[in-house]
């Protein structure tokens, strides 16, 4: 039988979602949790992965197992997990409902806080000492919807299938102090949206303009782009099935 899981983590403790040799993963974390509760060696499949210190503020998974649970599981998973990742929910699926496969789309949000908040050091980039023009920004993300092949914004060495992904929607919103960008897409690339931000904070500090920020996802050049932004102010925010 299949299982679906909710949750949400902070990933400042964490090399990223996917289990990997001697660095302490979320992946790692929940397997262990659920083959301690269910008495069954448990290995969950993630929606997708998060890279070291990226958060996930809703993040899906499944898991295969031979008996149908029984009890309150969510809570006995919460009292043996760490404080920094929390299951919300864990429902039955068909068999062939897979968490990665069959997510349709993905959100992100990456927040920038303009000044100094000591508060929210270990959840967003702060930016102080600097104005950016937030116009100038949501008119270059926009581009972003024009085009399917984002190589410029992926991680050099990678093995992907292609480049290509279908940005649905990408723009800024400023609440305060508090500057978020928005972007949802069916996949993404390895280090995209960090890349992009720092490609669009190019733009809002004007050393470039939006036609560059075009002539540079055109190019499918990395290093044309920008920085990549620190992984503390980026968030999974949903995926869609």
């Amino acid at each position: 039988m299949r299982y679906f899981i909710k949750l949400s983590y902070n990933g400042k403790n964490y090399h990223g979602w996917q289990i990997q040799p001697d660095v302490v993963s979320v992946q790692e974390k929940l397997n262990f949790a659920l083959s301690t509760v269910l008495q069954e060696n448990i290995e969950v499949v993630g929606a997708g992965r998060t890279d070291t210190g990226v958060h996930a503020s809703q993040m899906f998974a499944h898991f295969d197992i031979v008996k149908e649970i029984e009890g309150d599981i969510v809570h006995k998973l919460n009292s043996i997990l760490p404080s920094d990742i929390v299951v919300y929910q864990v429902f039955k699926v068909d068999n062939e409902k897979h968490a990665r496969f069959d997510a349709i789309s993905r959100s992100y949000e990456y927040r920038i806080w303009l000044g100094r908040n000591p508060f929210l050091l270990d959840f967003s980039w702060q930016i102080h000492s600097q104005n950016l023009d937030l116009t100038a920004m949501n008119d270059a993300a926009k581009i972003l919807l024009e085009y399917e092949d984002f190589q410029t914004f992926s991680k050099v060495k990678t093995e992907v299938y292609t480049f290509n992904c279908d940005v649905s929607e990408a723009f800024w919103k400023q609440e305060g102090d508090l500057l978020v960008f928005h972007i949802s897409a069916n996949r993404f690339l390895r280090n995209m949206v960090r890349a992009i931000v720092g490609t669009l904070v190019d733009v809002g500090l004007g050393k470039i303009t939006k036609n560059d920020f075009r002539a540079i996802i055109e190019s499918k050049n990395r290093s044309n782009a920008g920085l990549s932004v620190p992984a503390k102010g980026l968030f999974l925010t949903q995926i869609k099935y």
